[in-house]
């Protein structure tokens, strides 16, 4: 991920600096209200935005009020709901923050107490689905190492005015355990491992139904059931389906050649 440099530098300089705010809020124990102050403060000083155009507390939705959200230009990109710097961020804190994505129709969702950010995309699908997509401990970030800064450039300004935070989750839908344990079952890799076995046992005769039938014993349960697991078959079939774009092959005639 290639983080710019003026923005590299100033992650460097204020995530340090909101360290030690955010150390000294948890040992005073300070209640929400206080907590959004900081965290509104993080947005501007950390993340990149306006605290005047870009940051507001009054996104109305449904009778009630999101803790912040934040524009760029007219687009709302997040919404966040915030709680107490000493409480443990819990499911009823996650439902309600998805319920205020869901009425406004907004993607990304942050939840956070000031210290633990856990940030989610939200499946406009029947049923509405959400998944983690990151998060991270803001006092356990060390604010020069890019690793650590990676995340928090998903969530600057921008970071995200340059889609990064969707190519991220495109890579993590792409590249975690459950795709690659679907890909192990799908018919091409099942077909290549019945092959090896025939090389190991020429003798013997191995049905592709047979290496299938196996593979569950091979991998951990956890990657093979669930709602997760069956999405990840789903996106592995489908771009097992797709075909390669046929390259066209380089003309031979020579250059400057011209027909009779």
């Amino acid at each position: 991920m290639n983080i710019p440099k003026k923005v590299s530098d100033r992650l460097s300089k204020s995530v340090a600096q909101f360290q030690k705010v955010l150390a000294d809020a948890k040992g005073r124990d300070v209640h929400e209200s206080d907590t959004v102050t900081i965290v509104q403060d993080i947005l501007s000083d950390v993340f990149g935005f306006d605290k005047y155009s870009e940051i507001t507390s009054e996104q109305a939705i449904r009778g009630t009020y999101c803790d912040l959200a934040v524009k760029i230009g007219d687009a709302i990109q997040l919404l966040i709901e915030v709680k107490a710097i000493g409480l443990d961020l819990k499911d009823n804190h996650l439902r309600q923050a998805i319920g205020y994505g869901a009425n406004q129709g907004v993607q990304w969702v942050v939840l956070t107490n000031g210290i633990t950010w856990e940030v989610y995309k939200l499946l406009f699908e029947k049923p509405l689905g959400h998944e983690l997509v990151f998060a991270f401990d803001f006092l356990e970030l060390s604010p020069r190492k890019k690793e650590d800064q990676e995340p928090l450039y998903l969530l600057c300004r921008e970071g995200l005015a340059k889609d990064a935070i969707h190519a991220y989750h495109k890579r993590v839908q792409a590249v975690n355990r459950f795709v690659v344990a679907a890909i192990i079952q799908s018919d091409v890799v099942s077909h290549v491992i019945r092959r090896e076995l025939k090389r190991l046992a020429p003798d013997s005769k191995v049905g592709l139904e047979e290496v299938q039938a196996l593979l569950p014993d091979v991998l951990k349960r956890d990657v093979l059931e669930g709602e997760v697991a069956e999405r990840a078959r789903r996106q592995v079939a489908k771009a097992s389906s797709k075909m390669l774009r046929k390259v066209p092959k380089p003309s031979s005639a020579r250059p400057g050649a011209t027909g009779s």
